[in-house]
C-alpha cells in the first residue's frame, strides 16, 4: 500500500460506528451481502445488442453466489441462437462475479447479464420473499409442456392489414375474418405438442390434427386466410 505524502502527514482521527451494509431480501430472508457468496435469487432479465438487431431474455438461478441454472431465450438475429447455446454452457457454475466478467459471446446476452446482476445484488429478485427460493428447474415452468418459449410474430402493412404468425399458443396456420373483413379469431399448432406426439409413434397427419387448435370466434368466420400466403 502507498500513501501520498500529505496522507502520511496527516493525524489519525478514529473511525465511527461500522453498520455495515444495508439488508437486501434474498429468498425470504433480509441478508447483509458483503461478498458473491452471500447472493441468492432467482430473476430474469432482457437485453439487446447496439444495433438492437435482437433481444435476449436471460433466466437465472442463483445459489450461493453461483449460478445453478440458467435459461437464455433470444429473438431477432439467426447468430444469436448459436450464441445462446454456448452462453448456456458457459454460464453454469460461474459465480455471479465471473459471469459479469465473461463473454457471453453476444452483446445481447451480456447485456441481459449485466442488467440481472444488478437486479440480483440489490434484492429485486423474484425470489425475494419465497422462504427456500426457488427450485433449480424453475425456469423451464414458464415454457410450458412443449418446452417453447412464448413468443410473438406479427406482421402488419397499412395497404392490407394485420398477419399474426405466432402467438403464445402456438404456429398461427389461419385467421378467421368477419363479414367486414376484421380479425376474430385465428388457428394455431402447437409444435411443442405436435413434436412430442410424433416422438411417441403418432403418424404425422394424426400428430398435426391433434395439436391444433383455435381461439376467439373462429367457427363464426365468413372467411379464412393463410396469413403467410394470402
Amino acid at each position: 500500500m502507498i500513501y501520498s505524502t500529505e496522507v502520511q502527514n496527516m493525524c489519525p482521527v478514529a473511525k465511527g460506528a461500522y453498520h455495515g451494509p444495508a439488508p437486501i431480501p434474498e429468498e425470504g430472508k433480509w441478508v447483509q451481502a458483503k461478498e458473491i457468496k452471500d447472493i441468492n435469487g432467482f430473476t430474469h432479465g432482457v437485453g439487446w445488442c447496439a444495433p438492437q438487431q435482437g433481444a435476449c431474455k436471460l433466466t437465472l438461478n442463483v445459489k450461493d453466489g453461483v449460478i445453478e441454472e440458467a435459461l437464455v431465450e433470444t429473438l431477432g438475429c439467426s447468430g444469436m441462437t448459436h450464441s445462446a447455446a454456448m452462453a448456456s454452457e458457459i454460464l453454469i457454475g460461474k459465480t455471479l462475479l465471473e459471469a459479469l466478467n465473461t463473454d457471453l459471446v453476444c452483446d445481447a446476452i451480456n447485456t441481459a447479464m449485466r442488467e440481472l446482476f444488478l437486479q440480483i445484488v440489490y434484492g429485486r429478485t423474484q425470489s425475494a420473499f419465497s422462504e427456500g427460493g426457488l427450485a433449480i428447474g424453475a425456469s423451464l415452468e414458464d415454457l410450458g409442456k412443449g418446452l417453447r418459449s412464448q413468443v410473438g410474430t406479427m406482421f402488419g402493412t397499412k395497404a392490407k392489414g394485420p398477419r399474426y404468425l405466432e402467438m403464445a399458443e402456438g404456429y398461427c396456420t389461419r385467421m378467421a375474418l368477419n363479414k367486414d373483413d376484421e380479425v376474430i379469431g385465428y388457428e394455431f399448432v402447437n409444435l411443442g405438442k405436435m413434436m412430442n406426439r410424433i416422438k411417441k409413434g403418432d403418424d404425422a397427419n394424426v400428430a398435426l390434427e391433434k395439436a391444433t387448435g383455435h381461439y376467439g370466434q373462429f367457427d363464426a368466420a365468413v372467411k379464412y386466410i393463410d396469413p403467410r400466403h394470402e
